[in-house]
């Protein structure tokens, strides 16, 4: 796997300039080139939330600087977060996340059209949505079973429910950190490191360089751009996801 370092490092810069402009896909996308590479689902999980504990903290930091952080959306997304990734990152040997999978893709097309709706709509001042304990339990228990999914579910779920973009991406981001490092922790009391170590290494080098230019992109873009951004990213991973489970979602039903 060492051979393809340099390319895991592209992704990575690519991936969490995503991720800190948008506030997702740094971990489905990181996660599916893993995948394709040949690691295993657990160990790719494994790798991408060891990388995303160095990138999160910087994009978090950067965040705080340029004042996109409301720490009353943090504490309670971050808590209830950690425990919900624990869970998850325990039962993915189990193979019994699977099935969630079309659920969730569903979930982010309906969305992302929500958010498309909002994106030009004159909203009030910063006002924090109801129910952040459930949504980052769910969000910390997707996104350690699909090696990602945080972004997508809470930040696009804060985007579409609450009024200032910057401040629920940066949110999020900054209780990324935290929910990162326990799904990581977990991760590293099951597997090897060496089954996932030099991935995690590359996806740091290539994702911290990224965090300050993103985070400046979205202290100073306008809030329009930012949601029809997120709601347009959000709509083709639930596509995306349907299609390539669509067999499961066939057989659930």
């Amino acid at each position: 796997m060492i051979e393809d370092f340099w390319s895991i490092v592209a992704v990575g810069f690519a991936a969490q300039m995503v991720d800190g402009a948008l506030g997702m896909a740094y971990g489905l996308t990181s996660t599916s080139l893993l995948l394709t590479l040949g690691y295993t689902p657990a160990s790719a999980s494994a790798a991408v939330h060891l990388a995303e504990v160095a990138t999160s903290a910087a994009s978090a930091t950067s965040h705080g600087i340029a004042r996109n952080i409301d720490w009353r959306l943090v504490r309670p997304l971050a808590i209830s977060g950690i425990l919900g990734g624990v869970m998850g990152a325990s039962l993915l040997a189990t193979g019994l996340g699977g099935w969630l999978v079309p659920f969730v893709s569903v979930y982010l097309g309906v969305m992302g059209c929500v958010i498309l709706w909002k994106a030009f709509r004159q909203m009030p001042g910063i006002r924090p949505p109801r129910g952040l304990l459930p949504l980052g339990w769910v969000g910390g228990f997707l996104d350690a079973v699909g090696g990602g999914g945080w972004g997508p579910i809470v930040s696009g779920t804060l985007v579409a429910s609450s009024s200032s973009t910057r401040h629920t991406i940066g949110s999020s981001i900054a209780a990324e950190f935290f929910v990162t490092t326990a799904i990581a922790v977990t991760f590293a009391g099951h597997l090897s490191l060496r089954e996932f170590g030099w991935a995690a290494l590359a996806l740091v080098v290539g994702g911290l360089p990224a965090t300050p230019i993103a985070a400046l992109v979205v202290r100073f873009a306008p809030r329009s751009w930012l949601m029809v951004g997120v709601g347009i990213l959000i709509v083709g991973l639930g596509l995306h996801g349907l299609w390539r489970n669509s067999g499961i979602f066939l057989d659930l039903l």
